[in-house]
């Protein structure tokens, strides 16, 4: 019997890892899906990816060393993109992923590095916080950090 039940708990552990490493992967998938439409300039798609009321957030340093916060609409955004000349190139090479998932909620630390005109720009961290709206997973908070310290190695 006590043979049983451990076999049964260790099933039971596996299919719950199974479901989040399954999870894990549609909200890697679902921020991919954002940045493939990002990068194709493509604000309905980017749309797709977020939820109604998202929030997009960046913090750094300027340049006399302050610290810089600053809350822009998600518009803005769509705004920015879709004015890029199709001649400039640029690209956000996601570089690391942490992915923690609980029910409804997830967070994703993305590392990033942005890249304008094949030309090195600045790095950072991408912070997703993410909700599954009925199978959904989608955008409701963005922040990130932006500077060029400690990015490549050199």
């Amino acid at each position: 019997m006590r043979y049983n039940i451990t076999i049964l708990l260790l099933f039971s552990m596996a299919l719950t890892a199974s479901a989040q490493m399954d999870e894990k992967t549609l909200v890697q998938k679902t921020i991919e899906g954002f940045f493939d439409a990002f990068h194709k300039k493509d604000s309905v798609a980017m749309k797709s990816f977020v939820a109604e009321n998202v929030v997009l957030q960046t913090t750094g340093r300027n340049r006399a060393g302050e610290t810089i916060f600053e809350t822009t609409p998600i518009s803005k955004l769509y705004e920015s993109i879709v004015r890029i000349s199709d001649s400039i190139p640029f690209q956000e090479k996601l570089i690391s992923w942490s992915i923690q998932v609980d029910r409804t909620m997830a967070n994703a630390w993305v590392g990033y590095e942005f890249w304008l005109n094949d030309n090195f720009s600045h790095c950072g961290i991408n912070s997703f916080q993410m909700v599954n709206f009925d199978g959904e997973w989608k955008i409701i908070y963005l922040i990130d950090t932006r500077g060029r310290a400690g990015c490549l190695e050199e």
